[in-house]
């Protein structure tokens, strides 16, 4: 957002030394509707590939993680892949471990490439596959390790920029390079993990679900099991990741959601008040967001700033779905969030 222009007569004089301005000074700040600074951007796999095999040399696993953040170009250098969130590419060698820490800010972890990689959260050792979404709520202590032969990918999603306005940064390392394991391994798929069907006996009374790993298989069955509704003439077949007792998103912060475009599927353009980054898990299709087109395939990831608008398209031999991270929950708890369908 730009300063205002400096008037030169005294009376303007006098209040922008002691830290005055007049709202007929910046009132053109109040727009119609959101002008994010964010642009629209593409990170390829193509890429992504390269980076990750040469960081697997270049960048060694320690106190922090090999993990490669998204910076939007239009953030002037800010730690920020949209205004609220960041995503980030991380990557676990084989035999590798990264040390216990915690923070403020809430995170989840989509698995891009391999099986059997685990994150500890809160002393429950989570076991990731291909295509999962593992959450990391806001100072709960996390690990992570790959106890198999492959390298293992995955995305990360933050709401760093979020919790940074809010002057709410919080970190903390763990003395420990792994914090204890208190639950069983997977405990949380065990009790909250069966849909709609939750344990009686647990006193879960929390804003982030307690069910730490939302499972592909059971994710690509819901969208299957939907291919032949008409869905939604915007987002196709578009599902969210739910609080596992509550039914509301996942975190307050970051909404998780899972979208299937069907074969030649041309989808109409819309607006919304949020922000979105969204990962491609299978197939290939074109967007255009805030008029610029992008051609995408799997592994793909696209940043999508707020009131841009937005409409995809199948255009592979096969179904394309799509993750996403999205700041929608902030905005509809705080009465903001708007939608443009067309």
């Amino acid at each position: 957002m730009n300063a205002p222009i400096r008037t030169a007569d005294p009376f303007h004089k006098l209040i922008h030394e002691h830290h005055m301005w007049g709202l007929w000074e910046i009132a053109s700040q109040m727009t119609p509707h959101p002008r994010p600074e964010a642009v629209p951007h593409q990170w390829r796999w193509s890429l992504l590939q390269k980076v990750i095999e040469e960081s697997a040399t270049a960048v060694p696993v320690g106190d922090e993680r090999r993990a490669m953040q998204l910076f939007n170009p239009g953030l002037n250098g800010q730690w920020a892949t949209t205004s609220t969130l960041i995503a980030a590419v991380q990557v676990l060698l084989p035999g590798e471990t990264a040390r216990a820490h915690r923070h403020s800010p809430a995170a989840i972890r989509f698995i891009m490439q391999g099986d059997g990689a685990y994150t500890a959260v809160e002393g429950e050792k989570v076991v990731m596959r291909e295509g999962d979404l593992v959450l990391t709520p806001s100072w709960q202590w996390h690990d992570h390790g790959n106890e198999t032969k492959e390298t293992v990918v995955w995305m990360d999603g933050l709401d760093v920029p979020l919790v940074k306005s809010l002057n709410a940064m919080f970190f903390e390392m763990n003395a420990e390079w792994r914090a204890p394991a208190t639950k069983p391994v997977n405990g949380s798929k065990a009790l909250y993990g069966s849909g709609r069907l939750n344990p009686t006996w647990t006193k879960e009374n929390s804003r982030f679900s307690p069910l730490m790993l939302y499972s592909w298989d059971r994710t690509l069955e819901a969208l299957h099991a939907l291919r032949e509704r008409d869905g939604s003439p915007h987002e196709g077949i578009s599902l969210e990741y739910t609080h596992a007792l509550t039914g509301g998103p996942v975190m307050p912060t970051i909404g998780c959601r899972v979208q299937l475009i069907r074969k030649g599927e041309q989808l109409r353009p819309y607006r919304v008040a949020a922000s979105s980054v969204f990962c491609v898990r299978q197939g290939k299709g074109r967007s255009v967001i805030g008029g610029q087109a992008f051609e995408w395939e799997k592994g793909d990831i696209v940043a999508v700033p707020s009131w841009a608008q937005q409409e995809h398209a199948c255009s592979g031999a096969g179904d394309a779905i799509l993750f996403s991270i999205t700041d929608r929950p902030v905005l509809e708890a705080l009465g903001l969030y708007r939608e443009e369908l067309q």
